[in-house]
């Protein structure tokens, strides 16, 4: 994605199509971001180089988690439970099972970055979070096995949701409520030019008095001028055969002395989805190696092996690719531009950052129409890594 370019006009305004808004990247912020300018009585556009709901970057895999006792760092929470909300009300307004809740087993070492991070936000916000010992963990959930000297925590309110399903239904709302959205267009450049911006792409030149970019992996070169450097790793999704009692499964992350994993009960005949959470090669967006390596399979197949019951390691249905797109701390990058008024940007989401997606493009339309949120975002703005620029 083309940084930011400032200059004159060579077109006059008349021969341009303006919108109050346009959003480039309709996948999950996207999405929600376009949803709310609209649903504010914007005139907004959103523009998506491939088909809204594909499989080329973060926002696929059939299932994503939520939870409120977040162990990346309490300061997310507020969030989530908006976050709750707005799934919710998504989910009532079309009628569709977007969202699941089964209850998350979290499974560390007891000094661990996962039950401490748990356990912090969960004191911090008064969430209700249940240690098992070995013998409720064999009752409420046999096929999980629980290492030796490690804890495991269940959250009841976590959950599953259907992520092409929920991308979808957040930009068929944007379009009930008055957005243009044009699929399969793909931007070639953007510019501020005085108060406004110009963005063109492959067939046509749009203006817009705000611009907002949620491009996911394509976001790299953008955030680089602000001092971040953005690391897309590839990241292989995995379903495994399995027997009937994993269809009442809950979700499952596990923190390991070889990586933290996770995975989702099965669902249809799709069978049971696990993935690692760490580790990943670097890898270019547009370049993405969609093939199975013996690599991808060999640490799941491990942990399989070790702690999963009921699960056959060897039993592969079938795999998908997807991306994670990582900011120097992890964190999101959630905001205005520090140096160009009138651009915002959700970027860097970090492999944990869908189940955020409508709060986030809440908070964008927010800080765009109103100048602020009443929600705490200081700790994701894009101004924080201007000292590394």
């Amino acid at each position: 994605m083309t940084s930011v370019q400032t200059g004159n006009s060579p077109t006059a305004a008349s021969d341009l199509n303006h919108f109050d808004a346009i959003v480039v990247g309709v996948g999950a912020v996207g999405g929600a971001t376009l949803a709310a300018l609209a649903e504010a009585g914007q005139h907004v556009l959103g523009l998506e180089q491939f088909q809204v709901g594909h499989d080329r970057g973060s926002s696929h895999g059939q299932t994503r988690v939520i939870r409120k006792a977040y162990f990346e760092h309490p300061a997310y929470v507020p969030l989530l439970r908006r976050a709750y909300t707005l799934w919710e009300r998504l989910q009532h307004d079309t009628g569709r099972p977007l969202f699941e809740r089964s209850g998350i087993v979290q499974v560390g070492p007891p000094e661990g970055d996962v039950i401490q991070g748990v356990l912090a936000s969960a004191k911090a916000h008064d969430l209700d979070i249940q240690v098992l010992d070995p013998a409720t963990l064999a009752k409420k959930a046999p096929m999980l096995g629980l290492p030796e000297g490690m804890v495991a925590l269940l959250e009841a309110d976590g959950g599953i949701l259907a992520v092409e399903d929920c991308v979808r239904a957040q930009a068929q709302r944007a379009v009930r409520r008055g957005a243009t959205l044009m699929q399969g267009e793909t931007v070639q450049s953007w510019k501020s030019v005085g108060s406004h911006f110009e963005v063109q792409t492959q067939s046509d030149k749009y203006r817009a008095d705000r611009l907002f970019l949620t491009g996911g992996a394509w976001m790299g070169s953008l955030l680089a001028d602000l001092g971040a450097r953005l690391v897309v790793r590839r990241k292989p999704l995995l379903w495994f055969e399995a027997d009937r009692a994993w269809r009442s499964a809950p979700i499952f992350l596990y923190e390991l002395p070889e990586g933290v994993f996770y995975g989702f009960p099965s669902s249809g005949s799709s069978g049971v989805k696990i993935a690692e959470h760490t580790g990943g090669d670097a890898a270019d967006p547009d370049a993405l190696d969609r093939s199975l390596r013996d690599t991808d399979t060999a640490p799941v197949q491990g942990f399989i092996r070790s702690h999963l019951r009921g699960l056959t390691a060897e039993a592969l249905r079938s795999h998908s690719i997807c991306m994670y797109t990582l900011t120097p701390d992890e964190h999101f990058c959630v905001g205005a531009h520090p140096q160009v008024p009138g651009l915002f940007m959700a970027a860097g989401l970090s492999g944990h950052g869908f189940k955020f997606a409508p709060v986030l493009g809440e908070v964008l339309a927010q800080l765009a129409l109103g100048g602020s949120t009443g929600l705490d975002i200081d700790f994701l703005s894009p101004s924080r890594f201007l000292n590394n620029a």
